[in-house]
C-alpha cells in the first residue's frame, strides 16, 4: 500500500515521532519561503507542512496507516496536493479529511464527518461553523477567546502568529448523533490595530521622534508586543526612517520562525509660536 505522506518527509514508515519532527524541521527551513527564492518552494513548503499536520498526530497518523494513499483516490500526495490548486489550504483540507466527527471510524471526505467519504464510508456531517473576531494582540501573542455557540461558552486557545481567515478545528463541540459528535471550525478574523500594521510575519509601528532626538540623538522608549525597550535613535533622524529589531515580529505558526519588528520615526516639530523668542529669532535667521 503506497504512503507517500512518509516520502514527503524523507522518512520511513516506521519512523519515531521525533525523527518525523526532527525531518520535518529540516524542510520547513529548507524551504521556507523567506529562505527559499525558489518559485517551486512554495508548493513544496505547503505539503510538506501538510504532511506533517497529519503525522505528527497519533489519530490522523493510524487512519493514514490504516488507508494510505487511497484517501487521496489512488494519487501520491505530491500530485493531490497540485491538483487542488496554488489558493487552496492544504492544511484545512487535511484536517478536515482526517477530523472525523467520532465514532471510531474513518471519517473521509473533505468534510470531516460528512457523508460520500471515500471508500463506501458514510455518516451525517455533525460538523458546525462559526466565526470570530479576536484581537490584534492576541493574534500576534496568543492567548485565550471566548466562544458561544450551541447554547455552549467555553474558551479556546488562539496560537500565536494566526492569520484572518484560518480555520480551527475543536473537537467535539459540534453536533451529536446516535452518540457520536461532530466538531467545531472556527474562522477566525483579526481585528485591525491602531498601533500596528501586519506584513507577513513582519510588524511595523510607528513612533515618536522629538525634534531634539532626531537632530542630536538620544534614547526613546517604545513598548513592544513583548516588553518595553530603550531605542537608540542616531543624530540626523529622519521622518520615516525605519529600525529593526529582528526576530521580534510574528511567530510562523508552522516553522516557529519569528518575523521582524520595524520602528517608523515620526519626526515631531514643534509650535513655533511656543519656542524662545531668541531662539525663534535665531533659528529663522540662520536656517
Amino acid at each position: 500500500m503506497s504512503k507517500s505522506l512518509y516520502e514527503t518527509l524523507g522518512v520511513s514508515e516506521n519512523a519515531s515521532a521525533d525523527e518525523i519532527k526532527k525531518s520535518y524541521r529540516k524542510l520547513a527551513r529548507k524551504y521556507h519561503p523567506d529562505i527559499n527564492k525558489d518559485e517551486s518552494a512554495v508548493d513544496k513548503f505547503k505539503e510538506i507542512n501538510a504532511a506533517y499536520e497529519v503525522l505528527s498526530d497519533a489519530e490522523k497518523k493510524a487512519q493514514y496507516d490504516q488507508y494510505g494513499d487511497q484517501m487521496f483516490g489512488g494519487q501520491n500526495f505530491h500530485d493531490f496536493a497540485q491538483g487542488q490548486g496554488g489558493g487552496v489550504d492544504l492544511d484545512e483540507i487535511l484536517r478536515q479529511m482526517f477530523g472525523g466527527g467520532g465514532g471510531g471510524g474513518f471519517s473521509g471526505g473533505f468534510g470531516g464527518s460528512s457523508a460520500g467519504g471515500f471508500g463506501g464510508f458514510s455518516g451525517p456531517n455533525l460538523d458546525m461553523q462559526t466565526r470570530i473576531t479576536i484581537p490584534f494582540m492576541v493574534s500576534v501573542t496568543g492567548g485565550k477567546h471566548n466562544v458561544s455557540v450551541n447554547g455552549q461558552s467555553f474558551d479556546i486557545k488562539i496560537p500565536a502568529g494566526i492569520k484572518s481567515g484560518e480555520t480551527m478545528r475543536v473537537r467535539g463541540k459540534g453536533k451529536q448523533h446516535q452518540g457520536q459528535v461532530g466538531d467545531l471550525l472556527i474562522q477566525v478574523e483579526v481585528a485591525s490595530s491602531d498601533e500596528y500594521e501586519r506584513k507577513g510575519d513582519n510588524l511595523y509601528k510607528t513612533f515618536d521622534v522629538p525634534l531634539k532626538e532626531a537632530l542630536f540623538g538620544g534614547k526613546i522608549a517604545i513598548q513592544t508586543p513583548e516588553k518595553e525597550v530603550s531605542l537608540k535613535v542616531p543624530k540626523n533622524t529622519k521622518n520615516g526612517q525605519k529600525f529593526r529589531l529582528k526576530g521580534k515580529g510574528v511567530a510562523d505558526r508552522k516553522t516557529a520562525l519569528r518575523g521582524d519588528l520595524y520602528l517608523v520615526a515620526n519626526v515631531v516639530l514643534p509650535d513655533v509660536d511656543t519656542l524662545d523668542e531668541e531662539l525663534r529669532s535665531m533659528m529663522e535667521a540662520k536656517l
